[in-house]
């Protein structure tokens, strides 16, 4: 209880201090998960939505795959973009190892099954008639599709918040193939990790602490930016 207490007191006491390397690691954390979420989203939610309306031959298998990813262990996702990345692999001329774009190459695979499966859970929740009844009124099939994302935006805002908190959270991934490097692909996750296998638990406890908060404020963000209240 004592070292929950001193977490607390000492995390309050880095974001106040403004210590620059403490932001440094905010501001990695955040625009690294923020670009792997851009990414993922915009992959995830026009493919969910596809997925959800059509009805095509391979579906389910195709559907197999996303629900297997939305479980993957993200280690193993980081190997892949390890050896993908590495100077003996296909895309080794890139440089990107150890850097935060492979990061971010990690997250959004890591994220894209995730928001792709709750989008189409989302989609398949709306009442299965709207898109004839829409189509039959006029309504070019991108104006029904738009409709029924509108109609299941609940959804696909809760599809978006849980592939951030997938990422925001991740370290093994991140760890591998950014390599964990001061100044430069430190993360808050990665932070914890370093802190707690020093033994500097109190520092440790305040880096989650800061990150429980970030993670809470860019949800609150993400949810009023969608014009919803919390209650």
């Amino acid at each position: 209880m004592r070292d929950i207490l001193d977490g607390l007191i000492q995390a309050f006491e880095l974001i106040f201090s403004l210590n620059s390397a403490l932001y440094e690691i905010i501001w990695l954390s955040l625009s690294v998960t923020g670009v792997a979420l851009l990414l993922s989203a915009t992959i995830g939610v026009p493919c969910g939505a596809l997925m959800g309306l059509k009805r095509f031959w391979g579906r389910s298998v195709i559907l197999l795959f996303i629900y297997t990813g939305m479980g993957f262990p993200p280690v193993v996702v980081g190997l892949f973009v390890y050896l993908l990345l590495s100077r003996s692999g296909p895309l080794g001329m890139l440089g990107w190892l150890f850097t935060p774009p492979a990061m971010i190459v990690a997250q959004t695979i890591i994220a894209i099954p995730v928001i792709t499966g709750f989008t189409i859970a989302a989609v398949m929740g709306v009442d299965s008639n709207l898109r004839q009844q829409l189509l039959a009124l006029g309504a070019t099939p991108w104006q029904a599709t738009l409709a029924i994302l509108t109609e299941a935006r609940m959804g696909v805002i809760v599809a978006i918040i849980a592939g951030f908190g997938a990422i925001i959270s991740e370290v093994g991934a991140v760890m591998l193939v950014g390599g964990n490097i001061e100044g430069q692909t430190r993360t808050l996750t990665t932070a914890i990790v370093l802190e707690t296998r020093k033994g500097y638990f109190d520092l440790a406890i305040a880096l989650g602490i800061i990150l429980l908060l970030l993670t809470f404020l860019a949800n609150l963000l993400m949810t009023q930016w969608q014009g919803q209240d919390i209650n």
